[in-house]
């Protein structure tokens, strides 16, 4: 019988795409076009970048053979799927596709999912050829996105097979999850991740890759990245693609967000300048270099705590500030909402001039 795996006219296997491992293929040519947040991936939990906390709690139950059902929940690109993954890896090594069934948001998880594969997966015997551990893992990855009549089936069948399968639920919305779900599993929240470990990180890839990073290019990858340790390595993959030196600059105009010196003189126009010619310096920006306005809202948001003005002013200008974001999330016309903007700021203006007075 011929071999599942043979070579073709000499041409060498295609590359394997598995999730949570590195991709390989036949000489490493994948590793110099592999996407950076795969590539750099946690591989075992020694290397996930921050939540030490939690991490070793998981690896002391595991370590203990105690390790319960698990619901981890948080924003996205904070290390819940890699800190699963990575547990998967130390429990089965080598069996590690044997033992562990994984499904994500893409695939179909209705109620039918749950009662055939699932419950046929919990309750075959298992396979695990010396594995370090007989119990199989259902990795639920985006297990909001579940129907609710699957996760009430859920529920049954993690009681029943609780023996020998462990269930790891992954989230970005825990309420959307049903309590009776969340009191079957420990929960642990994966909060955004803090500016240090994201730069450690980010200085080991950069080493890594060689790449040309100044320290103002640092820092806008962290305040971009806000906690996503994704994000930020997406961003400085694409600004390396476009520019050999990774300034603040750059980056800022690869993503296309507006940069702090853009946003601190948008503010002093609309704080200083008569409306039309506040109307005709913004519009001019947005034009010239390529901005949104509602990026420009958010920027100018964060930028109003810094300015110092009466309380009651700052909230009345929120306020107002989230209504015109709120408006432009719906697809209202963007130059009737930039009058609405400096407008808001005339008003803000002529209520500071009234305090001091």
């Amino acid at each position: 019988m011929a071999q599942a795996n043979m070579e073709i006219d000499g041409q060498a296997p295609p590359a394997r795409f598995d999730k949570g491992k590195s991709p390989t293929i036949a000489g490493g040519e994948f590793a110099k076009s592999a996407p950076w947040v795969e590539k750099y991936r946690p591989q075992s939990l020694a290397d996930v970048a921050a939540h030490r906390d939690i991490v070793d709690t998981i690896d002391r139950l595991t370590n203990e053979n105690k390790l319960p059902h698990l619901l981890l929940y948080g924003p996205p690109g904070t290390g819940k799927t890699s800190t699963i993954l990575a547990l998967a890896r130390k429990l089965y090594g080598a069996q590690y596709h044997n033992m562990i069934l994984e499904l994500n948001a893409s695939d179909d998880r209705g109620i039918e999912v749950v009662r055939q594969q699932i419950q046929d997966f919990a309750g075959a015997r298992s396979l695990s050829f010396g594995a370090k551990s007989f119990v199989k893992l259902v990795l639920l990855d985006e297990a909001d996105a579940m129907t609710k009549d699957a996760q009430f089936a859920l529920r049954r069948v993690i009681e029943k097979h609780t023996k020998s399968t462990r269930f790891a639920l992954i989230c970005n919305h825990v309420n959307k999850i049903i309590p009776a779900l969340q009191s079957r599993c420990t929960r642990f929240r994966f909060a955004p991740l803090d500016a240090d470990h994201i730069r450690e990180r980010l200085n080991y890839v950069i080493k890594t890759e060689g790449v040309d990073v100044d320290k103002g290019g640092l820092a806008a990858l962290v305040r971009l990245s806000n906690g996503d340790m994704r994000k930020a390595l997406n961003i400085l993959q694409s600004t390396q693609m476009a520019s050999h030196h990774v300034t603040e600059e750059a980056v800022y105009l690869c993503t296309g967000n507006p940069m702090p010196k853009d946003i601190e003189q948008i503010t002093y126009w609309l704080l200083n300048e008569p409306f039309t010619a506040s109307f005709r310096y913004i519009s001019d920006i947005k034009t010239r270099k390529g901005l949104a306005l509602v990026d420009i809202i958010r920027e100018v948001t964060m930028f109003a705590f810094k300015i110092c003005m009466p309380s009651d002013v700052r909230i009345k200008l929120v306020n107002d500030l989230a209504d015109i974001e709120y408006r432009l999330s719906f697809g209202c016309n963007d130059k009737l909402q930039l009058g609405a903007l400096i407008s808001t700021f005339t008003s803000a203006r002529l209520a500071i001039v009234a305090a001091t007075k």
